[in-house]
């Protein structure tokens, strides 16, 4: 998810379904992979469902669609859970996606604590990138990311649950010191989120971006070292620090480069320049309350001026054949899963998902509790979304 995975390796697994999705990880386990990297589409990112009007032609477009806990039974059929490492590609629908594999682990009768994965859930890059999937606004996105720690942590203890995401941030624009200040300062607000939950964070992914110059690239590394063990230390105390693994991640599989923005940042030692224009950028997200409330005010969306955003994704292509067909496989795996499941145990725990989204009680175990119920991704997401609202997008933007 975070490093090792070339671009080739994450289009092994964008396939229309979860039958097809499953024999390509079946033969990268035969071949003796353990570290399984997971890419889902854009409506299962986004938390809808594949039989709603928006994801119609998007459906396993680039990745797999993940509706219900059918879905993830046939996506890891055969595959030793044991033995593998899941990483999944995803923010802010993380949670329901973390649990379906803990339920399907557990049908398949592998412990939670035999299983080890990992999860981007970095939503507050979300709000900041271009076309960022934001399905809540930023308190109750981050209010979920503690629900997730807080769960993990007993449920789920050997996997990896945030690992912040500088180098999309590069590719929206950002030059090297707002890479390293905008990245560092989303990985400070989940670390304190993790310490108010009482979780401790003891190692944190902080992807960088690695295109362009390598004197750059070491300059902008050793400056985010510098910054984030300084902050760890004041902050948390040597004890509690937690330590960051700094890795670095080539340009998007999309091809598109990350923008020269600003300074060109092209001597090594200006990594001392660098790390004095993040921490002025840092004090300033400080100064408007951390990295949640500046990302409210838009503070960082905007600092990555439209003139210098690279186009984004390639168009989407008018939906073909293949289009067609994924969308009606999935809707009528949908229309099975309805009528075949018992609605009133849905209902009910959504209810208790919706009572404990208006409270301050975990939702992870009411969500777990509707998916092994075959309550949706979708409905999960709508339910919440009901409670907590969504997040306006950008004027002519996202």
């Amino acid at each position: 998810m975070t490093s090792g995975i070339s671009p080739a390796a994450e289009r092994t697994t964008r396939f229309h379904t979860p039958v097809a999705a499953n024999t390509r990880l079946r033969e990268l386990v035969a071949r003796g992979a353990r570290v399984l990297p997971l890419v889902v589409d854009r409506p299962t990112e986004s938390g809808l469902d594949s039989d709603t009007p928006p994801a119609y032609g998007q459906v396993g477009r680039t990745g797999v669609a993940l509706d219900s806990i059918d879905d993830m039974r046939v996506l890891l059929s055969g595959i030793p859970l044991d033995k593998v490492s899941l990483t999944l590609s995803v923010d802010a629908v993380a949670a329901p996606l973390i649990l379906l594999y803990q339920l399907v682990a557990e049908e398949q009768g592998v412990p939670a604590e035999r299983l080890r994965g990992s999860v981007r859930n970095d939503v507050l890059k979300e709000f900041i990138t271009p076309g960022g999937t934001c399905l809540f606004p930023p308190a109750p996105s981050m209010r979920l990311t503690r629900d997730v720690l807080r769960y993990c942590r007993t449920g789920l203890p050997r996997w990896d649950v945030v690992s912040v995401c500088g180098h999309q941030l590069a590719e929206a624009g950002a030059d090297p010191a707002q890479e390293v200040a905008f990245a560092l300062t989303n990985g400070i607000a989940y670390v304190r989120t993790a310490a108010a939950a009482g979780v401790f964070v003891p190692r944190l992914a902080l992807c960088l971006a690695d295109g362009g110059n390598q004197a750059a690239v070491l300059a902008k590394f050793r400056a985010a070292r510098r910054i984030w063990t300084r902050a760890m230390v004041e902050q948390f105390g040597p004890d509690r620090a937690g330590r960051a693994v700094l890795r670095r991640r080539v340009p998007s599989p999309w091809g598109v480069a990350a923008p020269r923005t600003g300074r060109p940042w092209p001597r090594a030692d200006d990594s001392q320049e660098i790390e004095a224009a993040a921490v002025t950028l840092m004090d300033d997200i400080e100064g408007l309350g951390g990295a949640v409330r500046a990302v409210e005010r838009r503070f960082q969306s905007t600092a990555l001026s439209a003139d210098i955003r690279p186009p984004g994704l390639p168009r989407v292509a008018t939906p073909g054949p293949e289009a067609h067909a994924a969308h009606r496989r999935q809707t009528e795996r949908l229309a099975k899963l309805r009528a075949w499941r018992v609605q009133s145990a849905v209902d009910d725990a959504l209810i208790r998902l919706e009572r404990a989204a208006r409270v301050d009680q975990n939702v992870m175990v009411p969500m777990r509790s509707a998916l092994a119920a075959s309550a949706t991704v979708g409905e999960i997401c709508e339910t919440l979304r009901a409670v907590w609202g969504t997040y306006p997008s950008l004027p002519g933007g996202r």
